[in-house]
């Protein structure tokens, strides 16, 4: 730090104090993102991904899924919008009328040019930290997406499927779920 730099940490209260000026925020550890639109590869997962996800909540229950934008609030310093995130009904507690307020049982980020590293290693950090049971991060660039789940008390990458490879995403917290990799970027 740079001597007589001051440096202020923002909250989620703070940021709800914010006007809104029609552009989606994170805070990360007291720091704040602008999240920029996506483009149309990242929408088109982010949609085949929501869609897998309500039709299994609506055939087995137990589950809610939601999409971004949808606060998720970590910590007072830590407010999130996983692009989708399913929370089991074990935890609904944690659902209230304006924001989440704990880890989803899995999150999923669409990675795009500019959220790469903020959604591979930081926001991978977060959620590992704060207990989410799955990530995945899904990169539509190569159609490629990465699975961490927890292990004891960290994650552990456990799946690695592609396009190119073929393959069906499963989860051992949605029982019979099952979602062809060609599904999650089909137009």
């Amino acid at each position: 730090m740079i001597p007589g730099t001051i440096t202020t940490r923002i909250t989620y209260h703070d940021l709800r104090a914010m006007p809104d000026d029609g552009k989606q925020y994170e805070v990360i550890d007291g720091e704040l993102y602008v999240k920029p639109s996506p483009i149309t590869k990242h929408q088109i997962a982010v949609v085949n991904l929501s869609y897998a996800f309500q039709q299994y909540v609506r055939t087995h229950r137990g589950a809610r899924s939601f999409v971004a934008p949808f606060d998720v609030v970590l910590a007072d310093d830590v407010m999130v919008q996983p692009d989708v995130f399913v929370i089991l009904s074990e935890r609904e507690s944690i659902i209230g009328p304006t924001h989440v307020e704990g880890p989803p049982h899995i999150v999923v980020e669409v990675l795009s040019e500019s959220s790469r590293r903020k959604d591979e290693i930081i926001k991978r950090q977060i959620y590992d930290r704060f207990g989410v049971d799955e990530y995945w991060v899904v990169d539509p660039e190569i159609d490629l997406v990465k699975i961490y789940r927890r292990s004891g008390k960290s994650f552990v990458r456990v799946a690695e499927i592609s396009t190119e490879a073929g393959g069906v995403i499963t989860t051992p917290l949605l029982p019979a779920f099952e979602l062809p990799i060609e599904d999650v970027f089909a137009v």
